[in-house]
């Protein structure tokens, strides 16, 4: 195949003020890729990657005639992605860098610099999967939490900050500011950018791997991002590139608008159901159609957040004004934005309401007016029913608890109703419904049950401050939905104890009891080990929840409770005013608020700062401990390298069937002694 020269597609690009190189497509599209013209925008940008590295030296033009060929022939040979950041979490970023500083303990056993061992692109580490759900309903939960977090994980908090001072280029974003994804999204992502190239700055996509499958949260913003394991992810922050098949792209088209009282979440909730049945498992779902000018990007990321639940390595969105949008929002610089904007038009990357559909390999439709209120349970995101039929699925999964019950706990009661993850809990829509939805309760004399345990998780700042700006953490506050921390937490596993007395309850009658959040995952023991039944919903009907208290109640049609005067309340009752939750959706929160968090985005609470940290290029072990082990994989290292050799008679550890996950493998959140 002959193809033509990358450095003879370099072209100039000026945009607010900055001029970069960039290798264009539409001029790669004149020199003979004329499938670029209808490719998805997300195989635009695949292409983009492997034309960059021909003409940047890093790879030859294999894996370009590669690309080619899969358009025609489908997908069966490998290429190598190049990603511009890393991106991880404190509970796979300790043992990589626990690894990269056991190699430079071998490099100087063999007589080299251990600083030539360093990482070769940006990496942006979060402390955010460490922090439980302790202290909760309490007004001292948020501070309690984080004193707890910080001295249980002294020795792998100081490991960190000797790392962030050792390897140049990794950033290190203390705990207690949010969710790496979110993060991500808010702050660090810049959609476009600028690098050192061969002949000059060059402009290039952004694009992050990430050491936690939700990374494709970031796919909201039209830039290319997925989650690796940790190898993959050293070998990324190494400079390696990134091997993958040439993906198949699944065109999910969104029509219409969703219905008054129909959220984000059932939404996506709807889509991992459908995408699920579809079968887009390792490929690339790309969003396109007109019901796109109705989602905002918290929206978008909400879909984009759960491609790992319906299988897909990324749930893309192509750049819009929508997108440029969401940029000048959350205090982007104007040269920035203005950046994203002429590369992206210049790129034919920019999707218009008017831009000709891409030809996809398979084509799935969806009509956002026909979603409706939903839940998914009792144990896997795909298994969505509506809000009507929840009781109805927990019956299926646990037919004993259809025996009548004595008194005290009783089978399909909540437990725990948490407001969490970066799914939900930074969609401004989402979580302001949840406190309006509070509000008209309390208002109404309703509380939650007293054996819920409630607790608020968001996955940012800003939701603390907008939420207090709207006067709606109040009302949370007053159902017990205190904040309880800034960090994965319940929907991770970390949803800390339950009250003794419920403990034994359901241990020693073997009840199923139920959680309710509004989360991304459900699997059997992942929110808490003595809870068998767990349903994702809305933040909004987290709260609903807390109050009945059951599951065993069609929410729907059945109330909730029954206000000071002994009024029966239904759900309808309390659900939030949309043309008053539209108003403070575009209202809140606002530019200054991102401003401000993001000026203090690396800065610490205030044990942090006192967190005993060494120096130098080499970490001192220490002897004995349960934190932080040197890796013995290098111990035997020689200064020749082995040559490679086939692995033959290798056995089978284990075979499982469908649906198990390392979530089941090895959880984060607590694993009871039996």
């Amino acid at each position: 195949m002959n193809l033509p020269d990358p450095s003879t597609l370099l072209r100039k690009l000026e945009a607010g003020g900055r001029t970069s190189l960039y290798y264009s497509l539409p001029a790669a599209q004149a020199a003979g890729f004329d499938w670029l013209e209808r490719a998805p925008f997300s195989l635009r940008l695949v292409f983009e990657n492997l034309l960059r590295q021909v003409g940047e030296g890093l790879s030859d033009s294999a894996d370009l005639a590669a690309i080619v060929r899969a358009r025609t022939q489908g997908s069966t040979e490998e290429i190598g992605f190049r990603f511009a950041r890393v991106l991880m979490p404190d509970s796979s970023g300790v043992p990589l860098l626990g690894d990269l500083a056991a190699m430079r303990d071998a490099i100087v056993r063999l007589g080299g610099d251990p600083s030539r061992l360093a990482p070769a692109v940006p990496i942006d580490l979060v402390v955010d999967h460490s922090v439980m759900v302790d202290r909760s309903g309490s007004s001292e939960a948020l501070h309690t939490n984080l004193a707890l977090e910080l001295s249980r994980n002294t020795e792998r908090y100081s490991f960190l900050k000797w790392a962030a001072q050792a390897f140049p280029g990794l950033r290190l974003i203390p705990p207690g500011q949010g969710i790496l994804h979110q993060i991500n999204l808010e702050h660090l992502c810049e959609v476009v950018t600028c690098v050192q190239g061969r002949a000059g700055v060059l402009a290039c996509p952004d694009s992050v791997i990430g050491m936690d499958s939700h990374t494709p949260t970031i796919n909201a913003l039209g830039v290319l991002g997925w989650g690796v394991g940790g190898l993959e992810g050293g070998a990324a922050a190494l400079g390696e590139p990134v091997s993958m098949l040439v993906p198949e792209v699944v065109g999910c088209r969104l029509t219409g608008r969703l219905r008054a009282g129909v959220t984000a979440t059932d939404l996506v909730l709807t889509l991992t159901q459908l995408l699920r049945a579809a079968g887009v498992v390792g490929k690339f779902v790309e969003f396109c159609g007109a019901g796109l000018d109705q989602l905002a990007v918290p929206d978008r990321a909400t879909l984009a957040n759960m491609a790992p639940e319906y299988g897909a390595t990324v749930g893309f969105f192509p750049v819009d004004a929508e997108t440029l949008r969401f940029l000048e929002r959350t205090g982007r610089s104007p040269a920035s934005v203005a950046l994203a904007d002429a590369y992206c038009r210049a790129q034919q990357l920019f999707r218009d309401t008017d831009s000709p559909e891409p030809q996809f390999d398979q084509l799935v439709e969806l009509d956002l007016g026909s979603v409706e209120p939903s839940t998914s349970g009792p144990s896997r995101p795909q298994d969505r029913q509506p809000l009507s039929a929840t009781r109805q699925a927990f019956l299926k999964a646990f037919p004993e608890s259809q025996k009548p019950a004595g008194a005290g706990l009783r089978n399909g009661d909540v437990v725990i109703a948490a407001i969490t993850s970066c799914t939900n809990t930074s969609n401004p829509a989402s979580m302001l419904a949840a406190g309006l939805l509070a509000r008209n309760a309390c208002a109404r004399g309703l509380s939650s049950r007293a054996w819920v345990k409630t607790s608020l998780s968001p996955g940012s700042r800003v939701v603390a401050d907008y939420l207090e700006a709207s006067g709606l953490q109040d009302p949370l506050d007053a159902l017990g939905f205190h904040l309880t921390g800034f960090g994965c937490m319940t929907c991770a596993g970390n949803s800390g104890p339950l009250a003794p007395e419920l403990e034994q309850a359901i241990q020693s009658q073997g009840l199923a009891v139920a959680a309710v959040l509004s989360g991304n995952r459900n699997f059997e023991g992942r929110i808490h080990p003595s809870i068998r039944a767990n349903f994702l919903g809305s933040p909004a009907l987290v709260v609903a929840y807390a109050i009945a208290g059951t599951v065993l109640i069609d929410l729907q049609t059945e109330p909730l409770g029954q206000d000071s005067e002994g009024r029966d309340v239904y759900l309808a009752d309390l659900w939030p005013d949309q043309d008053e939750l539209a108003a403070l959706t575009r209202s809140a929160p606002t530019t200054e608020l991102f401003e401000r968090r993001r000026a203090s985005l690396l800065d610490g609470p205030a044990g942090w700062s006192v967190l005993p940290v060494a120096d130098g290029a080499r970490f001192a072990w220490r002897e004995g401990s349960t934190f932080i082990r040197r890796p013995p994989f290098f111990d035997q290292m020689g200064r020749e390298p082995q040559a490679l050799q086939d692995i033959r008679g290798a056995r089978m550890l284990a075979l499982f069937g469908d649906m198990l996950t390392t979530d089941h493998i090895s959880p984060i959140g607590d694993i009871g002694a039996e």
